[in-house]
């Protein structure tokens, strides 16, 4: 039966800072706690304390400790930091938008200790964020927040009158000259941003197929323009 997993507490943080200190290999100090050295490893690398000055930078234990109890505090990384949730909020009130407070704070707060754009968000539209109002102070005053990754309509959207359900029944039954039917064909990435215009003339059949220099909605209509505009006007319909 395998061991329960047990928190490093504040001794084994010293004893990390003392072995390191004493340039013990990780195996060796991982033996001496009776871990497994990727515990140690994850340990120096997620509580190692980062600053401007490099006099004060490295693995202290007890700061080490409040950093890991800080992570087991629920409410996010905001929540965590009072300080930090201050200026947020101070520049949310001054109309910054959370990706600039994320800018502002990576560059001006030591590694570690700022919060991306995301957090912010998350912070804003959460409980203690929506006791405040503060999704009031944002550029677009939402009550809730659109999901991250369906905040706007994917594909072309069609008008339910264009479809090819709604055409006239002439140019369903092929009945009729000047009905066109276009596609674009679009080739592997390698081969270029070359494409081709395909216009298929519904009833006999006649086909013009035209090379585009690149994907952009207006050469390719630039081409289909300059195809049909030379025939008569009975033959270009639809």
């Amino acid at each position: 039966m395998s061991q329960r997993y047990r928190q490093l507490n504040l001794d084994d943080r010293r004893m990390i800072y003392q072995l390191v200190g004493a340039r013990t290999p990780v195996s060796v100090i991982a033996t001496r706690l009776g871990r497994h050295p990727s515990s140690v490893y994850r340990e120096l690398k997620r509580n190692h304390f980062h600053d401007e000055d490099p006099i004060f930078r490295g693995y202290f234990p007890t700061v080490a400790h409040d950093k890991a109890r800080g992570r087991r505090v629920r409410g996010g990384k905001l929540a965590r930091d009072p300080d930090l949730v201050a200026q947020v909020v101070d520049r949310l009130r001054q109309a910054w938008s959370p990706e600039q407070i994320a800018g502002y704070l990576r560059r001006q707060r030591p590694r570690g200790f700022y919060a991306c754009h995301e957090t912010i968000y998350q912070y804003v539209y959460g409980a203690e964020g929506r006791r405040q109002n503060l999704y009031q102070l944002l550029p677009r005053a939402r009550r809730r927040r659109r999901p991250r990754y369906g905040r706007k309509p994917r594909g072309v959207q069609i008008p339910l009158a264009r479809t090819i359900a709604q055409r006239p029944a002439e140019i369903g039954q092929r009945s009729s000259f000047g009905h066109w039917e276009g596609d674009l064909v679009a080739f592997r990435q390698e081969y270029g941003k070359y494409n081709l215009t395909s216009l298929v003339e519904r009833r006999s059949r006649f086909t013009f197929l035209m090379r585009n220099p690149s994907r952009s909605s207006a050469g390719v209509m630039a081409g289909i323009q300059r195809k049909l505009g030379a025939l008569p006007h009975a033959l270009r319909l639809k």
